[in-house]
């Protein structure tokens, strides 16, 4: 072989080799997309801590002391306005007005004797007035009497739902005495706290105290009928700095009951909000951050605050302008202070590819 043939042989797999290594360089040089955050009119849906109470509860207590003789009514039933719940002895307080109506009984004679004794002037018409007020006296009693025993017997005073009964027949019951509670469930009551300021932009901004919310239960599925904002609390709680809501929701299949707990969903309206994908976001301990992209192509991690939240989008109520550049995809690749290569899109063309529905 020549010595042409063995410089060939060496010069050839070089340049092989520095062809190759120029297509790798070539081929990690990475595009990222970039966009705009959003400035526009929409809004946002934001989930409140709610207490759920009935249209109507009470505790139905014992207004005479006795032994609990009948129990009408079982744990969970369904009652009747002046259906009768519960009976305690009365044999006392049906001797009682027996006794009182015999005070009336006498009571009438001495009236009717003193009133023939008048006519015939035998006494003075002050002793047939003593008599009379004898007999408004007896008659006082006796009525007392009655209600006395009409408290023996313990009706439901609307149409509801019977709670728990820790009494049992042949307990002794004294004055005051709690047997159960009554919930009208009809329609429910949602409490919920809102702050001052989500409490201004309300008033400025609803027509009316009749705002449709929906409510979320604690199983995450949304109760299909909606509820109507009906009610603010005069004051706020100095406290907290919050003021009660009060929503209204029908009950008809009876699937709310009192004491249960859920989230408050409403819609509230924002104007020129700043809008952004929330896949230009990533977290860090509970914190949200995007990355900018500077004049000079270097990204640049910044914490962001978040007011609101759209389906894939994030309402950026601090640390962002319109006029900002943010990484839109890659998040995971990059490093604070690299420079990188990108290209831009539209921040309108991403949104259109989200499920933002802007007013």
């Amino acid at each position: 072989m020549t010595r042409s043939f063995y410089y060939l042989l060496f010069v050839i797999p070089f340049l092989f080799t520095n062809c190759n290594s120029t297509t790798v360089e070539k081929e990690e040089v990475i595009k990222y997309v970039v966009t705009t955050p959003i400035q526009t009119d929409t809004s946002s849906s934001k989930e409140y801590v709610a207490q759920i109470r009935s249209f109507r509860n009470i505790e139905i207590r014992t207004q005479e002391k006795g032994f609990l003789q009948n129990v009408y009514i079982d744990e969970g039933q369904s009652v009747k306005a002046g259906q009768v719940l519960f009976r305690i002895m009365p044999k006392i307080y049906e001797a009682e007005m027996m006794k009182e109506q015999a005070e009336v009984n006498a009571a009438e004679i001495e009236v009717s004797n003193a009133k023939a004794l008048v006519d015939k002037n035998v006494i003075s018409k002050n002793e047939l007035l003593l008599a009379q007020a004898k007999l408004g006296q007896a008659k006082a009693e006796a009525t007392l009497a009655r209600v006395h025993l009409s408290f023996t017997e313990i009706r439901a005073p609307f149409d509801g739902i019977i709670d728990r009964l820790p009494k049992k027949i042949g307990s002794f019951l004294d004055e005051g005495e709690f047997l159960t509670s009554l919930s009208d469930n009809s329609k429910m009551f949602a409490y919920f706290n809102v702050s001052e300021p989500e409490y201004l932009n309300y008033k400025m901004q609803a027509k009316n105290n009749n705002t449709q919310v929906e409510l979320k239960l604690a199983n995450n599925e949304i109760l299909p009928a909606k509820g109507k904002i009906e009610t603010i609390e005069a004051e706020f709680n100095n406290e907290t700095g919050n003021i009660a809501f009060r929503a209204t929701f029908p009950n008809a299949d009876r699937l709310l009951k009192h004491g249960q707990t859920g989230k408050i969903i409403m819609m509230v309206p924002l104007k020129n909000a700043i809008l952004i994908p929330q896949k230009a976001t990533y977290e860090i301990q509970d914190k949200k951050y995007v990355f900018i992209v500077d004049k000079n192509n270097i990204v640049h991690s910044r914490n962001i605050t978040i007011s609101g939240e759209l389906p894939d989008i994030y309402v950026v109520s601090e640390g962002l302008k319109p006029s900002d550049k943010i990484l839109l995809e890659g998040l995971q690749k990059v490093k604070d202070d690299e420079k990188i290569q990108y290209t831009f899109d539209d921040a309108n063309n991403v949104l259109k590819h989200l499920r933002l529905k802007a007013e």
